[in-house]
């Protein structure tokens, strides 16, 4: 459910959010959603999922013994060969 809101800004701001939120196929109202939820999973203790992630998780178990960043270190090193 979205709700309408009305903001006052600057002329040259409001010019150079619609300037960005075309040069990047958004809306200026997308572009403040994502700049508010953003700000607040920098906040301690609070984190927004979103839902690829959240319908992502749970998908892979971590086989017992490895942490996630051997993991990782090993996918890199498949893909991209030993350390140079």
């Amino acid at each position: 459910m979205t709700t309408k809101l009305t903001l006052s800004a600057r002329t040259d701001v409001i010019k150079e959010a619609k300037k960005l939120a075309k040069r990047h196929r958004t809306s200026v109202s997308a572009m403040f959603e994502r700049m508010v939820l953003a700000m607040a999973d920098k906040e301690p203790g609070k984190r927004h999922i979103g839902p690829l992630t959240r319908k992502a998780t749970g998908v892979i178990a971590i086989p017992k013994g490895k942490s996630e960043r051997q993991l990782i270190e090993e996918a890199l090193s498949e893909k991209y060969g030993a350390d140079q």
